[in-house]
């Protein structure tokens, strides 16, 4: 039963230590930025048969 509880206690704690890292981490989803790409379009790389959009 105190193993049980000892690993309640540590999920608890890695859970909220997760949740804190990522908020000082300023991990947030941001639109991609195309002007920092390169000059050469997806379709150019693309093999012959296969369309990447």
């Amino acid at each position: 039963m105190v193993i049980l509880i000892l690993l309640l206690a540590l999920s608890a704690w890695a859970i909220v230590a997760t949740v804190v890292e990522l908020r000082r981490d300023g991990y947030r989803q941001e639109p991609t930025d195309w002007t920092r790409l390169g000059g050469r379009d997806t379709l150019d790389r693309a093999e012959s048969g296969h369309t990447y959009r």
